[in-house]
């Protein structure tokens, strides 16, 4: 049986293959991007710097020599101005960084004559020099205070891996007692102890190390845990209490917190025989928000530019009444060159 179809006969070979002249048919050469297709593509041959560099860090302008941008060679500097990356230039011409210019000034000082910056600016610049992967600008900045300290004080903290969990769960816990309350102030007890058991008067002539040692028997007659919402110890190292909490207070004020402590007491939980916790207990008050201090204008407005000519600032945020007495009491402390100060708690001069 022969089968009749309405299509050309096709002139590609039995086994599928095709002929010479059906591939140069059926190649298509690529198209050639139109000027307006290559108007926002990326130059393709390497990018040519002048020898003096106008620069445009994130609004900041400066203006440096090619050389002192590559400098290191393992910068990311370097590697910007070698030709081979593309980078953008402003309205006026200006090779722009988008990055924050504010510290870029110390940056360039560095890479030309090896200058650093004042202390108060280490931190920034650090973090610059990071970005920038300046790795000998990062060498020296690490030597110099404060991340020189800084190093010092997280050797201390890693005897302690626990120490930022619970630092998080101390601002967690007043957070959340704070809401509850609806109070600016929230409060909760920390045990900050550097011994793992208690040391008697009697055993401190036997202490020769900074650790005293029990046998493992004995020492599970000391396991318990305070009645806190957070402890922290033991640990083996020279720095003592004052310094974790040190530590606790510069940790905790980094986050924008107000953060006041004292020292309420030790656990006197009973172990055995003579034996006592005695670990010490801190009250930690944690602060939201601060009082400002200002003038309301719920008191009298004739006594706003009295006040305001003699410098004064009081509390008046929480007075809402005022008597005649209250009155008399600052203006005769005025009278005599005394300043008045109000108790924003009990509103009492």
């Amino acid at each position: 049986m022969v089968a009749v179809t309405g299509r050309e006969p096709d002139s590609r070979r039995a086994d599928g293959a095709m002929s010479s002249s059906d591939a140069e048919d059926d190649f298509v050469e690529p198209a050639t991007p139109t000027a307006t297709q290559a108007g926002h593509a990326l130059p393709l041959l390497p990018q040519e710097f002048p020898e003096v560099v106008p620069l445009n860090i994130g609004g900041a302008h400066f203006t440096t020599r090619l050389s002192t941008l590559r400098r290191y060679e393992d910068t990311m500097l370097a590697a910007m101005f070698s030709g081979r990356h593309y980078i953008p230039t402003d309205a006026e011409g200006r090779y722009f960084i988008d990055r924050d210019g504010t510290h870029f000034g110390d940056v360039l000082n560095f890479l030309r004559s090896g200058d650093l910056p004042p202390r108060e600016r280490v931190r920034a610049v650090y973090k610059e020099a990071q970005y920038y992967a300046i790795g000998p600008l990062l060498e020296q900045l690490e030597n110099m205070q404060p991340l020189k300290g800084e190093k010092v004080r997280q050797a201390f903290l890693g005897l302690m891996p626990y120490y930022k969990d619970h630092l998080e769960r101390i601002v967690e816990i007043a957070r959340l007692r704070a809401v509850q309350r609806k109070a600016r102030f929230a409060k909760l007890k920390v045990c900050v102890f550097k011994e793992e058991m208690p040391i008697t008067p009697y055993e401190c002539p036997l202490l020769n190390s900074l650790r005293f040692e029990r046998s493992e028997s004995d020492g599970q007659l000391f396991e318990h845990h305070c009645e806190v919402d957070v402890s922290f110890g033991p640990w083996e190292a020279v720095a003592d209490v004052y310094d974790l909490l040190h530590c606790l207070v510069t940790d905790l004020s980094a986050q924008g917190l107000v953060v006041d402590h004292q020292c309420i007491g030790v656990c006197d939980k009973h172990l055995i025989n003579h034996y006592y916790c005695k670990r010490p207990i801190y009250e930690f008050k944690i602060t939201w928000w601060e009082r400002e201090m200002a003038l309301s204008l719920c008191g009298p407005q004739w006594l706003r530019p009295v006040l305001e000519e003699n410098g004064l600032e009081l509390f008046f945020l929480w007075k809402q009444s005022w008597t005649p007495s209250w009155l008399m009491s600052v203006l005769i402390k005025m009278s005599l060159g005394v300043t008045p100060w109000i108790d924003p708690e009990s509103d009492m001069i």
